[in-house]
């Protein structure tokens, strides 16, 4: 190397910020794309919402549950919404053919997970802020109202939606477009374990143990707790991070596994549309 040319630098803010700045050209340039970010998560807040008046009106159990079917329903659009941002931002430069481009750029595969995240959470944020604010004018939910309890719900929640978003990225680049669909099927498989709406016990025994192996379970029994015992399990939530910090570290891996396999393949210049 030239005496007065200077290595790169390892990871760079600024190219950071440059991705993050096209990801948001191309949102903010397309409003069914922002539209698309609201409308979901309000279909579902407010069927559920609707539904929990009519329980809560028709039965004294779930009426001392209050709040429990709409704080799952936002929880859950975190999780799914979180991952989705991240994939979807990937996937426009599938999609683009743009990929093969960016890794022969100086950007480094850090630096490009990085800028989805942060993509991840701009996205997740047009779409949950309207309706949080919808959730406390219809039904009287305040979820800015748990507090702590949020920013310990919201972080275990957003680094699994990160670790499977790294996970399936590294699978489409790999295998290519033909498995996309994952980045929107991958969650609703996840559903029925990470017990969005019930506890782990109404769950068969040899299911629980699955259940208890995903961080996001703990995220709803906690939510549950507080909700209607009005206790915060600080137990949970680390033992969801302990296992988020195992997903992310094994995602990480198989994404930069994958990654590498896709450049000796020479899939990165064959991927698009």
């Amino acid at each position: 190397m030239s005496p007065d040319v200077s290595p790169p630098i390892a990871f760079s803010p600024q190219r950071i910020a440059a991705m993050v700045l096209r990801y948001w050209y191309l949102l903010r340039s397309s409003w069914p794309r922002l539209l698309e970010l609201i409308y979901w998560p309000a279909v579902q807040m407010l069927m559920w919402g609707f539904l929990q008046l009519y329980v809560d009106q028709n039965a004294s159990f779930f009426a001392k549950a209050g709040g429990t079917f709409i704080g799952a329903v936002l929880l859950w659009d975190i999780l799914f919404r979180g991952q989705l941002g991240f994939s979807i931002s990937f996937l426009e430069e599938m999609w683009a053919r743009n990929m093969g481009n960016l890794m022969m750029s100086p950007l480094r595969p850090g630096e490009f997970v990085a800028a989805l995240m942060i993509m991840s959470l701009v996205r997740l944020a047009i779409g949950m802020v309207p309706v949080t604010v919808l959730a406390m004018i219809f039904f009287g939910f305040n979820l800015y109202g748990l507090g702590f309890a949020l920013v310990a719900f919201f972080a275990n929640l957003i680094l699994t939606s990160w670790a499977v978003g790294i996970l399936v990225s590294g699978i489409v680049l790999r295998n290519g477009m033909g498995a996309e669909s994952m980045a929107w099927t991958i969650m609703f498989l996840l559903l029925p374990l990470t017990c969005v709406y019930y506890p782990v016990s109404i769950l068969p025994d040899w299911l629980q143990v699955l259940a208890w192996a995903l961080p996001p379970t703990y995220v709803f029994e906690g939510m549950r707790a507080l909700l209607i015992e009005q206790v915060f399990r600080s137990d949970l939530m680390l033992a969801a991070l302990g296992l988020n910090a195992i997903y992310m570290a094994a995602a990480t891996g198989a994404f930069l596994k994958l990654l590498e396999s896709a450049r000796r393949q020479g899939s990165l210049l064959q991927a698009g549309e």
